[in-house]
């Protein structure tokens, strides 16, 4: 493969974009709160210019979302068939219409405070409308926007050249996937499952990847990490708590892409035209140039302003419109099994032996909390922060970070994205990630405490 020749201004539009894209995504900066990225920034300052809109607005997208997929689903499959990105977006299964109706539904029940007081308090639908979905919104209104930044001038072929030697051998992922991770690891898990879906949508990743990356690379930020570890009272153990939430988590990373049900996910595209990517680095180029070639014939082909603001404006829509429906719906259903029944208590019993045999303190209590956060992350450090054990704490806030699984918010948008996982797959994997990490997480518990 011969060397091209690019003009100077073929390099800035790699360059430049992707500069921003990484300022945008990637730049630990501090707030109030301790360290964000920008976009968090401006999400921040959105949610607090519109507080007291944004349940009307969520409640409002979600409602028209399901009058929208309800006529498409009546017109059948040439529903929108002149405006292809609306028809993929309404014409859906039977399944995801009724979920979309029944999310509608929720909704305005939350809003107008109707019917049970199990679906409208202020840990279930309150907790969604009124606070998960106010930050949705604003993540996903700059995430959406300026995720082609970060996807179409050239960044991810350039990691990925760079960082194919660690990520194959390692997790059995292209070098690109590192980026995914990164963005997640900083900005928000949500950030990560948005690349990773579009990313599997345009044939860069096989369906195996992609469930890969989307249940164990999706990690927590470090801001939500930082709320965890205040809210067990341990604010004080940030840094122990943190490594040894990446510790758990790193082998985590190198089990599960080994082991069903991911190790059972076909290995093959999403269409048949799409080739994945190439990782052989031809005579003539070093690893570097190799990658700095191809970063730059992908930035050449975007042209267009307008086609960078329809994708992002595109990818705003896909995100309110697609996920949005499905939070509401499962997560609700999730918090009210977790809220009003004994379902996790009875599915913690298992988990008291286990516990009395790795002596943490409290086992009893400790056991409702091991699988409560399949419904939301925040439950277990809710649920655990009586708990008078600090190692006991320490245990059940590292253990919902590392469980990564939670149907509120990344299993929500899972199961919302073209990312092919079901239900089952993501309580599977949620307990075979207890299972892993409880045990690494427990022992270095024991060497701080």
């Amino acid at each position: 493969m011969e060397k091209k020749s690019y003009k100077p201004g073929d390099h800035l539009k790699f360059i430049i974009p992707s500069l921003i894209g990484v300022f945008l995504f990637m730049t630990p900066v501090s707030s109030g709160d301790g360290l964000t990225i920008p976009i968090a920034v401006l999400a921040g300052w959105v949610q607090e210019a519109l507080a007291g809109q944004l349940s009307a607005i969520m409640m409002i997208i979600i409602v028209l979302t399901a009058v929208m997929t309800v006529i498409a689903r009546m017109k059948g499959p040439d529903a929108f068939q002149k405006t292809p990105f609306f028809q993929g977006l309404f014409y859906t299964s039977i399944f995801w219409t009724i979920t979309r109706v029944a999310a509608a539904v929720f909704a305005v029940m939350v809003f107008f405070r109707l019917g049970p007081e199990a679906i409208h308090s202020e840990v279930t639908g309150q907790m969604l409308l009124g606070d998960l979905l106010h930050v949705l919104f604003a993540v996903f209104l700059f995430a959406g926007l300026f995720l082609p930044l970060l996807m179409n001038f050239g960044l991810l072929e350039l990691f990925g050249t760079l960082m194919t030697k660690i990520m194959r051998p390692l997790f059995k992922l292209p070098g690109r996937a590192s980026i995914d991770s990164l963005a997640s690891w900083i900005g928000d898990g949500t950030i990560g499952v948005l690349l990773t879906s579009k990313q599997y949508e345009e044939g860069y990743y096989t369906k195996r990847e992609a469930a890969i990356i989307g249940t164990t690379f999706s990690v927590v930020s470090i801001t939500f990490t930082l709320v965890i570890i205040s809210e067990v009272g341990l604010g004080h153990m940030f840094i122990p708590f943190y490594l040894t939430v990446i510790a758990a988590g790193f082998i985590a990373a190198l089990i599960m892409p080994r082991i069903p049900p991911l190790s059972r996910k076909a290995n093959t595209y999403i269409n048949e035209a799409a080739d994945g990517i190439e990782e052989k680095i031809p005579e003539g180029h070093t690893i570097f140039t190799f990658g700095y070639q191809k970063a730059l014939d992908r930035a050449k082909k975007e042209t267009s302003v307008y086609k960078f603001f329809k994708e992002g404006g595109q990818n705003i829509l896909d995100m309110w419109m697609g996920v949005a429906p499905i939070v509401m719906a499962f997560g609700l259903i999730a918090l009210m099994i977790a809220e009003f029944t004994p379902v996790f208590t009875w599915l913690g019993l298992p988990f008291i032996p286990l516990l009395e045999l790795m002596q943490v303190p409290y086992a009893q209590e400790a056991s409702e909390t091991m699988l409560i956060g399949f419904a939301d992350m925040f439950l277990p450090a809710v649920i655990g922060a009586s708990i008078e054990a600090e190692i006991t704490r320490f245990i059940i806030g590292a253990l919902s970070v590392t469980q990564l699984i939670y149907m509120s918010e990344v299993g929500g948008l899972l199961l919302g994205s073209k990312v092919p996982v079901s239900l089952k797959d993501l309580f599977i994997i949620f307990l075979l990630r207890t299972i892993i990490t409880l045990p690494i997480i427990t022992l270095i518990a024991h060497m701080i405490f």
